[in-house]
């Protein structure tokens, strides 16, 4: 019996090491699988991202990691910079992914790692 699906958001963010093209594509990749871990999906799942980051990093883009190293050829992305809010947490990667799931909203799961888990200290995450 199939299940019914719907159109979900997940927020996640992730805190980077360095302006760099590694340290982006590293964080884009652990925190676009936890946020597919930590809500039973898969890469078939995913629809869209938008992707955020602070000014201070510009090294390169994470829908390239997403589309390279996860291969999320046929998911829409856009990265864009956050707005920069003064005494705002720095070195922060954002992503808001648009799903496909059976979870209802009070069961997906936001993620947040590194630094950026103090944006969401409501969420109570490990």
């Amino acid at each position: 019996m199939d299940q019914q699906m719907w159109m979900r958001a997940i927020r996640g963010a992730i805190s980077v090491d360095a302006n760099t093209k590694e340290s982006i594509a590293n964080a884009t990749v652990v925190l676009l699988c936890k946020m597919l871990e930590e809500n039973n999906l898969t890469k078939e799942n995913v629809e869209s991202a938008i992707f955020t980051l602070t000014h201070d990093l510009n090294a390169d883009f994470p829908a390239r990691s997403a589309r390279v190293q996860l291969g999320w050829d046929e998911v829409s992305m856009i990265c864009t910079q956050e707005v920069p809010v003064p005494g705002s947490l720095p070195m922060c990667l954002r992503v808001m992914i648009s799903v496909y799931t059976n979870l209802s909203k009070n069961e997906v799961r936001q993620v947040y790692l590194g630094e950026a888990a103090k944006l969401r200290p409501d969420l109570n995450i490990k």
